[in-house]
């Protein structure tokens, strides 16, 4: 991507952040020094002093880049908003773990300079669609970049959830929820409930159970073409999330129906830093 291609960029923050306030102003002044167009979401226009803002499903309309300043959360909000343009993303870690989030505050100018010259490297992350149906009908339809789950909506019970694999019975899970992820999602809350590490670039889904009442319900990973239906059996609610951000209560006989996206995410990433590299600075990996 040559540096002629990049006149607007798109910048989403974290809210609530000091060092976001800090650095956006800066950001804004080092684009404009470069004729760059920003197009801002409320949380950077409030931290800009800027009188109007863009809605965040709408910040990227016309961008050539989207500039995160945030940690994870921030991220996973605005891979959503990107929906499914072809957009790379720039993620600046100003939260704590920054999985996703790889490049650093002291970092952002040297990178966004190899950026403007094309010198970057990008990894596609491919999402996870998924469809809530209650009643017979669709009511919603949901793309997550990590991970969409099933939990249990009331304290110390655990729910019934029917899992189908391409309308092959599978089991009933009796637990506190279920977590079907992505690659990208399995270092996520998969990780937490004891689900495998899965390389990004590998064609598969997961599914977690969190807490099984049997210890034999393991968790399970599914070829990335695989339909995974999960059924709601118990007449206690069950709480369904979307990338941990996104949620609807489900009925008795409520289903999701999750599968490969094909919308993906294309995130930038410095050009000396591989998966593996993330998994022992970000984790101890392998450390101990």
């Amino acid at each position: 991507m040559p540096r002629a291609n990049i006149s607007t960029v798109a910048i989403v923050s974290k809210p609530r952040s000091d060092r976001a306030a800090a650095v956006v102003p800066e950001l804004l002044a080092w684009l404009d020094a470069r004729k760059i167009t920003a197009r801002l979401d409320p949380e950077t226009a409030a931290y800009a002093g800027a009188a109007t803002s863009i809605a965040r499903n709408d910040v990227a309309d016309g961008a050539q880049l989207m500039i995160v300043l945030g940690g994870d959360g921030t991220l996973l909000s605005a891979a959503r908003a990107a929906g499914g343009r072809d957009i790379p993303l720039f993620a600046v870690n100003l939260g704590n773990l920054g999985f996703l989030t790889s490049i650093k505050v002291d970092a952002l100018y040297p990178q966004l300079e190899r950026v403007l010259a094309g010198e970057f490297r990008t990894e596609q992350r491919h999402m996870l669609h998924c469809e809530l149906w209650s009643g017979g009908k669709c009511t919603g339809e949901y793309e997550a970049l990590n991970d969409v789950a099933l939990a249990k909506a009331e304290i110390a019970r655990i729910i019934d959830l029917e899992v189908q694999i391409d309308d092959r019975f599978m089991c009933v899970y009796k637990a506190d929820g279920l977590i079907i992820s992505t690659p990208t999602g399995s270092t996520a809350y998969s990780l937490s409930a004891g689900g495998p590490i899965v390389i990004p670039t590998v064609a598969a889904l997961c599914v977690t159970p969190i807490c099984p009442h049997m210890l034999t319900h393991r968790p399970v990973i599914v070829p990335e073409s695989a339909v995974i239906k999960v059924t709601a059996l118990s007449d206690d609610p069950t709480y369904f999330t979307v990338d941990g951000q996104v949620g609807e209560l489900m009925a008795r006989g409520d289903h999701v129906i999750c599968r490969h996206s094909t919308q993906a995410v294309s995130l930038i990433q410095p050009p000396d830093l591989m998966f593996f590299d993330v998994l022992r600075q970000k984790l101890q990996w392998g450390g101990r």
